[in-house]
């Protein structure tokens, strides 16, 4: 039973991190549009995808501090006094996929561990085509210019 909890969990983390990113990316694309300078609109994206990531790693933080001290659903090995500093720089590891070392998941935060690798993945990912396409929309290339003028036929 104590694994079916742990899989409600880690989908209701996971759900609330997708659709985070999501009203993110929506929020950006909305926002910045013809209404801002077209560098102050890639900083814009940038600050705001950074924002977006903190708050799904502090999401995630917080459903590793209810699997461990609410549900009693296993813990983190490693950490010394467990406060919420430590779950947000466990987090962010996963996050990254950068990897652990000094912190062990035992029981169902294990599961959430996985999840949050997966998904940590899926969401930087996102994040980087979406920053591809604003940088093409605000950023144009010196060569996309000239290959529009040679359609247009005009010579320089």
């Amino acid at each position: 039973m104590q694994h079916l909890y742990a899989l409600i969990i880690t989908s209701l983390v996971v759900t609330i991190c997708v659709v985070l990113h999501y009203e993110a990316l929506r929020f950006l694309s909305q926002t910045v549009g013809e209404r801002v300078h077209k560098r102050v609109g890639v900083l814009v994206v940038m600050l705001g995808l950074l924002m977006a990531h903190v708050l799904e790693i502090i999401v995630f933080a917080m459903g590793y501090m209810f699997m461990q001290h609410g549900a009693g659903l296993g813990q983190i090995t490693g950490m010394d006094n467990g406060d919420f500093i430590d779950y947000i720089y466990y987090s962010s590891v996963v996050y990254t996929t950068v990897g652990f070392g000094d912190l062990l998941p035992v029981g169902g935060t294990r599961m959430l561990s996985a999840a949050e690798g997966l998904a940590g993945l899926a969401m930087i990912t996102w994040s980087a085509s979406f920053t591809f396409l604003a940088m093409k929309r605000f950023w144009p290339h010196p060569l996309d210019e000239s290959e529009k003028d040679d359609e247009a036929g005009i010579r320089k």
